[in-house]
């Protein structure tokens, strides 16, 4: 008999064990979803300011059109790849900061326009955006971190291979533009 109770008492612990680590690797996908839910709505408010800095800037700037239209198209490229993975709308994300980048520094050779509150409100908010993709960004790749380990390292790798939870992609840098240093001039 008392056997008998080791072995249910064995059982019950093992159930708890995989019920606990079944739980904790669903908690992690979730926060990792969130985080990803997070960069997404960043992107949104992203793409809705550029079409508001650029006709700003058009008014000004009447020779830029080139760079005008790649930032349109970046942007268009990256609401074209929301959905379409981690990798993907990355890859598109770099692209359109890159065009940003690009933007704001023709910028420059306009005093006029660096002068015009409208514009001088639209960067503002845009640089507040950006600083709140970039700490998406960081929240998302560390609970990325902690969903992989979970799902990579010994006992509930286990569990995580017979439940099908998979590793989830890092938003990560792409474009060598965004790896640089920005070039900085006071003349």
């Amino acid at each position: 008999m008392t056997a008998v109770y080791i072995i249910i008492g064995i059982v019950v612990i093992l159930l708890i064990i995989m019920a606990s680590t079944y739980n904790g690797l669903v908690r992690l996908r979730n926060r990792v979803k969130n985080a990803w839910a997070q960069i997404d709505v960043q992107l949104k408010r992203r793409h809705d300011l550029i079409p508001n800095l650029v006709e700003t800037a058009k008014g000004y700037m009447t020779h830029e059109r080139g760079t005008f239209e790649a930032v349109t198209k970046a942007r268009n490229l990256a609401q074209q790849a929301v959905g379409t993975g981690v990798g993907a709308q990355s890859k598109a994300e770099a692209g359109l900061s890159g065009a940003l980048a690009r933007l704001l520094v023709v910028v420059e050779n306009y005093p006029d326009l660096k002068a015009n509150q409208n514009f001088l409100a639209l960067q503002e908010e845009l640089t507040s955006t950006e600083n709140k993709i970039g700490f998406s960004r960081q929240y998302y790749n560390d609970s990325v971190l902690r969903y992989d380990n979970k799902t990579q390292m010994f006992p509930s790798n286990m569990m995580a291979s017979m439940m099908g939870f998979k590793a989830s992609e890092f938003f990560e840098v792409t474009a060598a533009e965004e790896r640089e240093a920005p070039k900085v001039s006071f003349s």
